[in-house]
């Protein structure tokens, strides 16, 4: 089975969404206990700069494991076998 293009988009922008309360959340629970008291709102932009890195490189990573040879149908894991 595989999955639409639209149930794609929605497990993405979920996956951010939930990504980013999950870091709003934290922060505002562990930065107190090493002294840093940010407002609400330093605390969003702070988990916008936090999410938006998360998301650049998650997208770079995923951007390697693509790497195909010259004809074009081995994964990048192919560039590291020993050739015979």
């Amino acid at each position: 089975m595989t999955q639409s293009r639209r149930m794609s988009l929605i497990e993405a922008v979920t996956n951010v969404a939930v990504g980013y309360g999950l870091a709003v959340t934290i922060q505002i629970i562990v930065f107190p206990w090493f002294g840093l008291h940010p407002s609400l709102g330093e605390n969003l932009v702070i988990g916008t700069l936090f999410t938006a890195f998360r998301c650049c490189a998650a997208t770079r990573c995923a951007g390697c494991s693509s790497v195909c040879d010259d004809r074009g149908d081995q994964a990048a894991s192919s560039l590291y076998t020993v050739p015979r």
